[in-house]
C-alpha cells in the first residue's frame, strides 16, 4: 500500500471515529427540537411604546425637578405623546436655565418655545435607541426568567425589530410559563395618604369626597382586588396613594418565597444598599402611615409602618404557594421594560413527538433499504461502494449534529431522508461515466480515473447550488425551516466528501491489491 493511500485511509478512519464518538449514545448526544421532544413555541412582540412613555415621563420629572431647584417653583409639565412632553410656567428670560438642564440631563431631546410653553421632542436616534434597548432588555429578562424556571436547553432569540421567539422543550405546564414570561412585575412601594391607620375605602367616591371632590395633584387612586381560595374576585378596596414611589423593583437585590406570621405564603425581599437607605428614611419618617405595595398597578397589601425598615421586608397579599414562587422568580429576574403581546403559540405533546420520531425513522430505514437494493441491482458489486459511502454519510450527519450542538427537528429528519436519496446521485454520475469509458474499451484503472475526473464538475455544481439554497433557508427562515437547512447543509457536505473522496479511495484500495484487473462488476 502506497503512502498516499494509507494517509487517505487514516483520514477517513479519523472522520468516522470522530462522528461515532460525537454521536454515541445517539439519544443523549443529539438535541431534539420541540416537534420531536414536545414543549411550547411562542412568538412575542415587545410594546416598545411602553418604554418610550416610561422614558419620557422620567425625563419630564427630571426637567421639572431641575427647574424647581433653580427657583422656578411654578414650572409644570405633562406628557403629550410617547416621545414628547411640554413644560409650562417658564418665562422667556429663563431660557438659559432650560438650555442648561437640557444639555446636562436630556441628551437626545430637541425643544422649541411656543408662547409660554416649551415643547420637547425626542430625536429619532434617541427614539430608535430606546426601542432597541427595550427589546434587548426584554430578551435578557425573559432569558433570566426561563433560566430561573429551570427549562433545559431553551431557545430565546430576537426576530426582526421587536419580536422574540421562545422555544421551551419538555415544558408540561405552558400556561404557567406564559404567565411568568408575560408578567411585567413592576413593583412599587407608595405611601398611603387616605385612609390612615391600615383601613381602606370601599369606593373611589369615598376617597374623592374626603378631598372635596378632586384629588391633589400628587395623589392617585389605586385598587386592591380581594380574591378567595379559588382565585375568584370577592371585592375591591381603594387607597389614595402618592404618585411618586419611594422604592421600586429596581432597588431589589433578591426575593425568595417564605412564610408569614400565620404560616401564609409571602415573598421575602431584600434591597440594595442605596434602596435600603431610601427605604429606611421613608419608613423612619412615616411611622404610623400605611405603605401600599403596588405590583403592576394593583395594590397587593397596604400594611401600617410600625417602625423603621431598612433593607428587607415581606410582600403579602393572599398569595398561593405557587404564586409566591412565581412572583419571587419574576422579581429576581427584573421587571420587563415594556408590555408583551403573544402573536403565536404552538404546543406539542411528548407522545406526538415520539410518534414523529418513529415515523421519521421508519421512512429513513425504508428509503435506505430501497436505495441499497437499487444500487446493488443496477451496479452489482460496485454498488457496495456507494452503500459504504452512504452509511458513512449518515454517520457523519449525526456526528456533526451532535458535535456542533445543532437541534434535530421533524423537518431535519425530512432533510436526512432527502440526503439519503441525494447522497448516491454523485455515485450514479461517476458510475455511469465509468461504464461509458469501459464500453470504449479503456482499462479498468483508466476508466475509473476518467469517471471521477469527468463527473467532478457536475457533482460539485449540483451540490453547491443546493448548498446555496440551504444557506438562504437558514438565513431567512425560522424554527423548523432552519432545522431543515442545517441538516441539509451538513448532509450535502458529507455527500461530497463520501462520494468523491471515500468512494475513490475504495476503488484505489481494491485496485492496489491486484496487479492486473481485467474487469469490473458494474
Amino acid at each position: 500500500m502506497n503512502r498516499s493511500l494509507m494517509l487517505r485511509g487514516l483520514a477517513i478512519l479519523a472522520v468516522a471515529a470522530v462522528s461515532l464518538f460525537s454521536a454515541y449514545p445517539l439519544e443523549d448526544s443529539v438535541k431534539l427540537g420541540l416537534d420531536l421532544r414536545g414543549g411550547i413555541h411562542l412568538k412575542l412582540e415587545v410594546a416598545t411604546e411602553d418604554a418610550l412613555r416610561s422614558e419620557t415621563e422620567k425625563d419630564l420629572d427630571r426637567v421639572i425637578a431641575e427647574l424647581n431647584e433653580t427657583g422656578l417653583a411654578g414650572a409644570t409639565g405633562e406628557r403629550t405623546g410617547d416621545g414628547t412632553f411640554s413644560v409650562s410656567g417658564v418665562p422667556a428670560s429663563r431660557d438659559a436655565d432650560v438650555r442648561q438642564a437640557v444639555d446636562t440631563f436630556l441628551q437626545g431631546w430637541s425643544y422649541q418655545r411656543s408662547g409660554d410653553r416649551i415643547d420637547f421632542r425626542m430625536t429619532a436616534s434617541n427614539l430608535n435607541e430606546i426601542k432597541n434597548l427595550a427589546v434587548v432588555q426584554a430578551l435578557e429578562t425573559i432569558r433570566n426568567r426561563v433560566d430561573e424556571f429551570g427549562v433545559a436547553e431553551p431557545v430565546i432569540q430576537r426576530q426582526g425589530e421587536r419580536r422574540i421567539v421562545v422555544q421551551l422543550p419538555g415544558v408540561d405546564d405552558p400556561e404557567r410559563v406564559k404567565e411568568i414570561i408575560k408578567n411585567t412585575a413592576f413593583l412599587e412601594f407608595r405611601l398611603v395618604d387616605y385612609p390612615m391607620g391600615g383601613a381602606a375605602a370601599g369606593s373611589p367616591e369615598e376617597i374623592l369626597s374626603h378631598y372635596g371632590g378632586a384629588l391633589p395633584e400628587n395623589l392617585e387612586i389605586k385598587v386592591q382586588i380581594l380574591r378567595d381560595d379559588a382565585a375568584q374576585e370577592t371585592g375591591r378596596l381603594y387607597y389614595a396613594v402618592e404618585k411618586r414611589a419611594t422604592v421600586t423593583g429596581r432597588d431589589l437585590r433578591n426575593a425568595r418565597p417564605g412564610l408569614g406570621d400565620f404560616n401564609q405564603p409571602v415573598v421575602n425581599f431584600y434591597l440594595t444598599h442605596e434602596g435600603g437607605v431610601k427605604f429606611g428614611e421613608v419608613t423612619g419618617n412615616n411611622v404610623g402611615r400605611g405603605l401600599a405595595i403596588v405590583l403592576d398597578g394593583f395594590v397587593r397589601s397596604a400594611p401600617n409602618i410600625n417602625s423603621r425598615i431598612n433593607d428587607q421586608g415581606i410582600i403579602e397579599g393572599g398569595f398561593t404557594q405557587r404564586e409566591v414562587e412565581d412572583l419571587s422568580t419574576v422579581l429576581r429576574s427584573g421587571a420587563l421594560p415594556a408590555g408583551i403581546t403573544y402573536l403565536e403559540e404552538r404546543t406539542v405533546g411528548p407522545s406526538l413527538g415520539q410518534d414523529s420520531i418513529r415515523r421519521g425513522l421508519r421512512a429513513g430505514l425504508l428509503g435506505l433499504g430501497l436505495i441499497v437494493l437499487a444500487m446493488l441491482v443496477v451496479y452489482k458489486l460496485t454498488g457496495l461502494n456507494a452503500v459504504v459511502a452512504l452509511l458513512l454519510n449518515i454517520g457523519v450527519i449525526f456526528g456533526a449534529l451532535a458535535y456542533f450542538g445543532a437541534t434535530l427537528t421533524l423537518p431535519g429528519i425530512a432533510g436526512i431522508v432527502l440526503i439519503i436519496g441525494m447522497a448516491v446521485d454523485a455515485n450514479v454520475l461517476v458510475f455511469e461515466r465509468i461504464r461509458e469509458e469501459l464500453r470504449k474499451g479503456r482499462t479498468v484503472k483508466s476508466s475509473i480515473d476518467a469517471g471521477f475526473g469527468k463527473a467532478l464538475s457536475s457533482v460539485l455544481d449540483a451540490n453547491i447550488t443546493t448548498l446555496i439554497a440551504a444557506l438562504f433557508l437558514f438565513q431567512f427562515g425560522t424554527g423548523p425551516i432552519r432545522g431543515f437547512a442545517v441538516t441539509l447543509s451538513i448532509g450535502i457536505l458529507a455527500s461530497v466528501f463520501t462520494a468523491i473522496f471515500v468512494s475513490r479511495w475504495i476503488f484505489d484500495m481494491l485496485l492496489s491489491r491486484r496487479r492486473k484487473v481485467d474487469g469490473l462488476s458494474i
